[in-house]
């Protein structure tokens, strides 16, 4: 039996909340531009409560929330906020960064009040490649050791990893020590020009196709592979169940890598394919109470200290229009797996400052073009 399909117009699954900008690390590719100490308009304690308590409007079950930063431990009150969203019986998730207030009386006060998984950041397979993006050397050393941690201490742990031209060869190696750390989730985000994004490090779209592909091979090895910013991940899940992929040098590159550290992969994909985007399924609060479609989609959609996050959320014009894929400009607007997929409305974005135009890193034609091209 099927489950029930979710209507992403109702709820979302997953709210993104930036509690904080203060961090210590100074990673180059920063969505949130982190400080040192948290700004002086940031959400405190008892608007950071009420919030909260907005997240009820949706109604049972409730969104996830995932607790974010900067570096959440460095939010003030968070034990307070991890109370009462216990009380209020929402699923709460941490992202926090790999610095020492990452230690046993925090995983404490995390199992104290409910959380049950979290998500770190690594970057590259090795300390060069990870310090030099996070700032800190050690760094790489640290998130390993912490990653065994977390594991050990019965959290379930989700690995980031923001793909870039400096790391990408990396990724078999990468792969290799997520699965000796017995990582269950990986989730690989593509570059987006936002915050201390580093432009410069972007990969091409044929590049992305590669990669995207060698990801779905990657998850055969028996670890969830999910995507951020690349909805295209889930047209490729699609195509890969029906014809196999004959990709350029980088993907031939990377998957003989792989069956060299690995052997051949024995299970079944494991891709993630839920049809969530910018704004649909997903919705991000910053700071200091402003609502975005996304993390990496910068546009004030309202704020929690004036109207609830339900009410945004359903109502809200913008989202109301992203959430239809009949809106959409380009390629994809004229492709078959437009609300399947529908393409990172951030990228767009940062490249045409037009939140419905196409993907400008996705090499698809849609078949209605071919026919088109084809008749002329």
């Amino acid at each position: 039996m099927n489950p029930r399909p979710i209507d992403y117009n109702s709820k979302p699954i997953l709210i993104f909340w930036e509690a904080t900008k203060a961090c210590d690390l100074a990673c180059k590719h920063c969505r949130a531009s982190a400080l040192l100490e948290a700004l002086p308009d940031e959400m405190n304690l008892e608007e950071s409560l009420s919030f909260i308590e907005q997240i009820k409007g949706f109604g049972a079950p409730y969104p996830v929330l995932i607790l974010t930063g900067g570096d959440i431990m460095k939010k003030r009150g968070l034990e307070e906020i991890l109370k009462r969203t216990k009380e209020l019986g929402i699923p709460t998730s941490m992202s926090p960064s790999a610095t020492p207030l990452l230690n046993e009386a925090a995983f404490e006060m995390m199992k104290k009040y409910g959380v049950k998984s979290l998500s770190l950041s690594l970057d590259g397979a090795s300390s060069d490649t990870h310090d030099w993006l996070r700032g800190y050397l050690g760094t790489f050393d640290k998130t390993v050791n912490l990653a065994r941690s977390i594991i050990s201490e019965g959290f379930t742990l989700q690995i980031n990893t923001t793909i870039f031209k400096r790391n990408v060869h990396e990724l078999p190696q990468l792969l290799k020590i997520l699965l000796e750390t017995k990582v269950k989730t990986w989730e690989v985000f593509s570059l987006i020009k936002t915050g201390r994004g580093i432009d410069r490090e972007d990969l091409d779209p044929q590049a992305y196709e590669d990669v995207f592909n060698y990801l779905e091979f990657a998850s055969r090895y028996g670890i969830s592979v999910r995507t951020v910013e690349a909805p295209f991940f889930r047209r490729i899940m699609i195509e890969r169940e029906k014809t196999t992929y004959n990709g350029g040098p980088l993907y031939s590159k990377l998957v003989e890598e792989t069956v060299t550290l690995l052997g051949r992969p024995a299970d079944k994909t494991k891709g993630h394919t839920s049809q969530t985007r910018d704004g649909k399924g997903i919705i991000f609060v910053a700071h200091n109470g402003d609502v975005n479609p996304s993390g990496f989609l910068p546009i004030k959609l309202g704020s929690v200290k004036e109207k609830t996050i339900s009410d945004i959320y359903r109502n809200n014009e913008t989202l109301v229009s992203l959430r239809d894929s009949k809106n959409f400009k380009g390629r994809c607007g004229a492709c078959e797996y437009s609300d399947i997929c529908g393409g990172s409305r951030s990228r767009a974005y940062t490249y045409f400052g037009d939140i419905l135009q196409e993907d400008p890193r996705c090499v698809y034609i849609p078949e209605s073009m071919k026919a088109l091209n084809s008749a002329k």
